[in-house]
């Protein structure tokens, strides 16, 4: 029996829990450093894809060329590795409100790239969508009045979240004649242990490992941390694959980018960050100016 908008489901499923498992990440972000919390997710991600991939698609991942599995373990390492970790400590900068504005710079950052990797040309409606998301940085730039969070912070969080975006792009325009041609699932493996490698490199040339490796958690930090990478690791990428699969892609990436809106939200309600006028303001046209860009 064929249920009617399945895919729309799984794509707005997408968007609830990928904000969800944000609330989580900056809540395991109080008490352990952004380097163990990423390598905590991508090891979970890891363990649990395996038996996920055998019993889909069985062991396929002989179907990649060795230069194939290094341009993907290169891809991890920026895409994942070094990306997620800029959006950690750019979340415990900023809290999840300020941050899903930021976020908004991941879909420019990919057309952006297009253009000048691939020679994608960008049109009128894109620029203009650009520029929206560039004021909804801007916006949110200027000193906060509630001194919640103070002005180095808070230049400091939006350069973390930028550079995470642009990065998280480049790991993702390197692989696109593979996103094409390849089962998403091992690919995702082989990126996921590349993220993990270069973090292990991180970790053993780090001046504070012992720190690091140590982080201050209680029983309800073990369980922000499990249930958040389980979320953020596993069940949104299957969430996000089935959600391309069984409906336009169009249409998934409209609905996957009201993730934006939900962690704002959530932020509200979860960890009672302020909603402010500029805030509003910096959402809307983030998420506007991405589903223009998006589209345009």
């Amino acid at each position: 029996m064929q249920i009617p908008y399945l895919g729309e489901i799984f794509a707005f499923a997408t968007a609830i829990v990928w904000a969800f498992a944000v609330i989580l990440y900056k809540k395991s972000g109080e008490t352990i450093h952004p380097v163990a919390l990423n390598f905590f997710k991508n090891l979970m991600g890891m363990v649990l894809l395996l038996p996920t991939i055998y019993f889909f698609e069985g062991w396929i991942f002989k179907g990649f060329t060795s230069d194939e599995i290094i341009l993907l373990l290169v891809s991890g390492a920026l895409g994942i590795g070094i990306a997620d970790t800029l959006f950690f400590k750019c979340l415990n900068l900023l809290g999840a409100g300020l941050t899903a504005i930021v976020d908004c710079l991941y879909s420019p950052s990919i057309i952006f790239l297009a253009f000048l990797w691939v020679g994608e040309r960008l049109g009128i409606l894109q620029i203009i969508g650009v520029a929206m998301i560039i004021s909804a940085v801007l916006t949110i730039s200027r000193a906060d009045k509630s001194g919640l969070i103070n002005r180095r912070n808070l230049l400091l969080g939006i350069l973390w979240g930028v550079l995470a975006m642009f990065t998280m792009a480049i790991g993702i325009v390197m692989i696109k004649p593979l996103l094409d041609r390849s089962p998403l699932l091992p690919l995702s493996e082989i990126r996921l242990f590349g993220g993990g490698l270069i973090l292990a490199l991180v970790f053993l040339f780090h001046p504070r490992r012992k720190q690091i490796a140590t982080p201050r958690l209680t029983g309800r930090g073990w369980t922000y941390l499990l249930i958040g990478s389980f979320l953020g690791a596993y069940c949104v990428l299957l969430l996000w694959l089935a959600g391309m699969k069984y409906t336009q892609v169009s249409i998934a990436a409209a609905l996957n980018q009201t993730s934006n809106i939900f962690i704002f939200i959530f932020a509200a309600l979860f960890l009672k960050e302020a909603i402010t006028r500029r805030k509003v303001v910096g959402i809307i046209l983030g998420v506007s100016g991405a589903l223009i860009v998006t589209f345009g």
